[in-house]
């Protein structure tokens, strides 16, 4: 599922041609509007699409300072982020407690272990995923079903061309050693599902990073953090 529907059957065509055995529908939805998910919901019902594992993908980001920010960005990457994560699993986790079985996949981001300049709300979105992904595993332990909370560096997608705004460059300052193939993410996402883990770093370096930053004090990650380069004008 996502908005643009060219894109979705494009994708559903290739699946399709790849894997004729596999049954694929796509349905197109802005996960930003409430009424949008609740026709999507219904539908999948309806069609008795109950997934066994349902993977919270949709995401947007902002780069640069929050005082300049355009609030209608803002609002729609608190909607996006939390609140249609929040809510697919809402409506969709009672039809797999009733079959005690599936796996849930919240994408999160490394970000969420940081408070981060520049990109202060996008960060603090993940955190919650990352906290809310938590929770849930423990309270689905007793219904057999997994919860997962995928936590990537910089990937190559289209994410850094949307959160991008004009006057920033503040996507360029990522060195480029430091991004992970998104089939790699998929890989090690499923490899980490398949053991039951709460929690997965996809790269060596994200792995090693989340490491470091989870050992660091509060104090000096504000300092790191009030102290590294900014490419903000």
């Amino acid at each position: 599922m996502a908005r643009r529907e060219s894109l979705l059957d494009e994708l559903a065509a290739r699946i399709r041609a790849e894997h004729p055995n596999v049954a694929v529908v796509a349905y197109a939805a802005d996960l930003a509007k409430p009424e949008d998910r609740v026709v999507l919901v219904e539908a999948l019902v309806l069609a008795g699409f109950i997934p066994d594992l349902l993977i919270n993908n949709a995401g947007m980001g902002d780069y640069g300072e929050f005082a300049t920010s355009d609030w209608q960005k803002i609002e729609g990457m608190l909607r996006i982020n939390m609140e249609a994560l929040t809510h697919l699993t809402h409506a969709l986790l009672p039809h797999m407690i009733r079959r005690s079985e599936g796996a849930i996949i919240n994408v999160s981001s490394l970000a969420s272990l940081l408070p981060i300049p520049d990109m202060a709300v996008y960060a603090a979105t993940k955190a919650y995923v990352t906290s809310f992904s938590e929770a849930l595993r423990i309270e689905l332990r007793e219904h057999y079903i997994s919860v997962l909370a995928v936590c990537p560096g910089p990937v190559k997608t289209e994410f850094g061309k949307v959160a991008r705004r004009e006057e920033s460059s503040a996507a360029e300052s990522v060195k480029k050693s430091f991004y992970v193939p998104k089939e790699q993410v998929v890989a090690e996402s499923l490899a980490a599902l398949d053991r039951d883990k709460a929690r997965v770093y996809p790269g060596l370096k994200t792995a090693i990073a989340a490491v470091a930053i989870a050992a660091a004090p509060m104090v000096l990650l504000r300092l790191i953090m009030g102290s590294r380069p900014r490419r903000v004008s």
